[in-house]
């Protein structure tokens, strides 16, 4: 049977609902938690992403996005009666194309810790175990009591970012996470965009950490680049920058509310537990350099 590979250019819900349609195919086949990021594809600012189509048929999707330029964020799945067929390979190598000119030097996969398939796949196709990653989700009716004395712990204050932080953004993703500072700026360029919102925690008139908020359309809000200055760890700032933004969030009642952590950052699941956010996946993640894909 053959295959034809497109780039995606139609993101109308009768679109967007057959990639969710081939999701929930995969997933109930490989009883997996398997999420590609739909609320991801959108025509402008979106992740670039490719279709397999044969007869009229979905039966395979890859999409993508890069944070720094450099490495390519990917997410990918094939039709559980089209396996085995070459789909992924020839997905993969079509976005390499897009990868290339932007200058994109490495691909980074993730795939659900509970399918088998997915992870034999991406292994035999020559990507190598990199780290690990649980997805927690705000479960509004699990806060703890700890959560809510966080507050207490160490004053501070929380507020938008202006113009005049953004040395101090660079310098404390960069300490905090151990990035050069040149990757950290670029980063951070490439990841400016009116639907992400940096909240700044200032501490005796100084800022001392940050946390972002990455709104994915209107139902689903991702925490992401929290970090507290190492100078300034141990006071109980993280705890209530978390807490206040949880806060803020939790006033829009429809709103999901979601985070990644590595799996071995116990300190942090703690945090993340009294918080009210819960664990509802695993992702292993595996890369591969782009010049294997020539």
């Amino acid at each position: 049977m053959q295959h034809h590979i497109y780039k995606m250019t139609d993101y109308s819900d009768t679109q967007l609902e057959l990639v969710r349609s081939l999701e929930r195919t995969c997933k109930t086949a490989d009883s997996s938690s398997l999420r590609v990021g739909v609320e991801s594809l959108k025509e402008t600012g979106g992740d670039e992403a490719y279709l397999s189509l044969s007869g009229g048929q979905l039966t395979g999707f890859l999409s993508w996005y890069t944070s720094d330029g450099i490495e390519a964020n990917i997410n990918a799945m094939v039709h559980p009666d089209f396996r085995r067929q070459d789909i992924f390979r020839r997905l993969l190598q079509q976005a390499a194309g897009d990868m290339r000119i932007q200058g994109v030097a490495t691909c980074r996969i993730r795939v659900p810790a509970d399918s088998e398939p997915g992870i034999q796949a991406t292994l035999e196709f020559g990507a190598e175990f990199a780290t690990a990653q649980y997805t927690m989700m705000l479960n509004r009716r699990e806060i703890t009591e700890a959560s809510q004395s966080a507050a207490q712990v160490h004053h501070l204050v929380i507020r938008r970012e202006e113009t005049r932080d953004a040395g101090f953004m660079i310098a404390c993703l960069s300490q905090a996470f151990g990035d050069p500072e040149e990757w950290t700026r670029s980063y951070l360029a490439h990841t400016a965009a009116p639907d992400r919102i940096t909240y700044i925690a200032e501490s005796g008139s100084e800022p001392a950490g940050m946390i972002r908020i990455h709104y994915q359309g209107h139902a689903l809000a991702v925490i992401h680049d929290f970090c507290v200055l190492p100078s300034q760890q141990g006071k109980g700032i993280g705890g209530q920058m978390l807490s206040a933004v949880v806060n803020l969030l939790k006033q829009q009642a429809e709103l999901m509310v979601r985070l990644s952590v590595v799996t071995d950052n116990i300190q942090a699941l703690k945090l993340y537990g009294n918080s009210g956010f819960e664990i509802t996946a695993e992702s292993h993640y595996y890369v591969i350099p782009l010049s294997r894909l020539s």
